[in-house]
């Protein structure tokens, strides 16, 4: 290992580096930063750490390594191309990527070209702060898994809440309001607060992008981030507002080392 990508984002380091002809992939929280270093010191201590994302920096002060530090937007939309290449051999398309780390970027991408268009900063940190205040706990698996067993509907005001029970004009289990019910729902646990909250951000995430995918006039839209890790959740909601809205969704099994992947392969 002589070349190692890093994506140093907001809450979490991911790692690429090739063996014996195949990527592989580390990922450690932005607070084990020590573990992290004592890893690249014991293991790769001669290789060269091309750096992206936001605390790029924190790497690069904290070794001895050589380090280059790349676009963080070009190294996203490299390493999406990468991902579609091998995944689903789409070699010659353009896609609207989808980022959902701590926020969202959301980028409009060609063979030859990229071009961050919008971003929002609803997206994994939002999770984790608001679940840290409803539920108690900011383990993200513990909140995913919990937000899983929730149910929504107790919480979001529907459109069939309010024109029921007479015809609705749209599809009744469309959100009116998030959250307009949950003064309402005296039953309503924190899970179902957690359900809710998946939704908000899902809804969110997705109207934007399919702004974006309107005006590039662009199908394919290319989900990838840690905040997509394990939450079958918020997957499940993008790909169904996304093919309800005449959008093809691809989750890319790496999507989470994009940036990464992109840094190595710069």
């Amino acid at each position: 290992m002589n070349r190692i990508g890093i994506d140093a984002g907001g809450s979490l380091v991911k790692i690429v580096f090739e063996e014996k002809g195949e990527l592989h992939y580390r990922k450690y929280s932005i607070t084990e930063k020590d573990s992290f270093i004592q890893w690249l010191n014991m293991t790769v201590p001669t290789a060269k750490l091309i750096v992206t994302g936001g605390k790029s920096y924190v790497v690069k002060e904290k070794t001895l390594h050589p380090v280059t530090i790349v676009n963080e937007f070009e190294a996203m939309a490299e390493g999406a191309r990468y991902l579609l290449e091998q995944e689903f051999r789409l070699l010659h398309e353009a896609f609207i990527l989808i980022s959902i780390g701590t926020g969202t970027s959301i980028y409009h991408v060609t063979p030859s070209s990229f071009e961050r268009v919008i971003g929002t900063g609803i997206g994994g940190g939002t999770f984790i702060g608001l679940g840290t205040l409803l539920a108690g706990t900011s383990n993200f698996t513990e909140l995913v898994e919990r937000a899983a067993s929730g149910d929504r509907k107790k919480i979001d005001l529907l459109v069939r809440d309010i024109y029921g029970p007479n015809e609705t004009p749209i599809i009744g289990d469309l959100t009116a309001a998030n959250f307009g019910k949950a003064h309402l729902s005296r039953d309503a646990t924190k899970d179902d607060y957690l359900a809710s909250t998946i939704q908000l951000i899902a809804e969110t995430i997705i109207l934007l992008a399919n702004q974006v995918a309107q005006i590039k006039d662009v199908k394919k839209l290319v989900f990838v981030g840690s905040t997509l890790s394990g939450n079958h959740m918020l997957r499940k909601v993008l790909d169904e507002f996304s093919q309800s809205l005449g959008r093809e969704a691809l989750f890319p099994t790496n999507g989470a080392f994009a940036g990464a992947i992109g840094a190595y392969l710069l």
